[in-house]
């Protein structure tokens, strides 16, 4: 819970002087031995932590997920496996698992969602590194629109869309190949561009590290990169781009 929500609290008399001080007497982390959850997180970056799925072992992750639910009243996680799933569905109430973005997710059902982020992709391959932005940003409270398969190789497609995507505050721009879609979009839009590399492609893309030198060399402005096939990295950055975006907005219509 969010310190502003106990300070609240406490002031409308929901909860009594010693309950406030327990939470915040709490350490910043809390040990399990094999694992150091980041309880106090949200507080520091407005953004709780998440699990990175892959490589854990099965208890290990079934204990994690479950404290994080009893923090937080929602979990996400990424790169996260069917078995994975499997192993919380019938404890978890609402658990969610995603075949395409290999998320898996417990989230709140009164969620406000702001903004707008722009999820575009080069081709159809590139998908599931866009899904993972796209409900990465999603579950962080934005709004997302999905421009999917309008790479340069039949570049009329995103003209199509064009103007849905110059009214995002940000656009995510993901891609294989040799990753120029992030290029083109920087050079239409005046918002931040996102950069994703993916690992699609033949042998000469070497896995993602020829779209990723081609967007690190875009000589268009306001393109940034992360790292190949990182849409959770992408979904990140586009959250708080967009939340500056709408603060901005509220400014100027106050």
């Amino acid at each position: 819970m969010e310190a502003r929500k106990i300070l609240e609290q406490f002031k409308e008399g929901k909860i009594s002087l010693e309950e406030a001080e327990h939470f915040f007497r709490k350490q910043p982390f809390e040990e399990m031995e094999y694992a150091k959850l980041d309880t106090h997180r949200e507080i520091r970056s407005g953004f709780p932590e998440v699990i990175y799925c892959s490589g854990k072992a099965d208890a290990h992750f079934v204990k994690i997920f479950h404290r994080l639910y009893e923090e937080n009243k929602e979990v996400l996680g990424t790169r996260a496996t069917f078995h994975q799933y499997e192993l919380v569905k019938d404890t978890a109430p609402n658990v969610i698992y995603d075949e395409i973005s290999h998320i898996i997710k417990v989230e709140k059902n009164d969620k406000k969602r702001i903004g707008k982020i722009a999820v575009c992709t080069a081709g159809t391959a590139d998908i599931p590194v866009a899904e993972e932005a796209a409900q990465v940003a999603e579950y962080f409270g934005s709004n997302v629109e999905r421009i999917y398969d309008v790479g340069v190789s039949g570049i009329h497609r995103l003209f199509s869309r064009l103007d849905v995507i110059q009214d995002a505050n940000c656009v995510i721009a993901v891609a294989g190949m040799e990753g120029a879609l992030a290029s083109v979009l920087g050079g239409l839009v005046d918002k931040p561009v996102i950069a994703v590399p993916t690992s699609v492609g033949y042998g000469a893309s070497m896995n993602g590290l020829s779209a990723l030198l081609t967007m690190i060399n875009s000589c268009a402005n306001g393109v940034a990169v992360v790292n190949i096939d990182n849409g959770y990295g992408a979904g990140y950055i586009a959250t708080q781009i967009n939340r500056m975006g709408c603060r901005k907005t509220e400014g100027e219509e106050n």
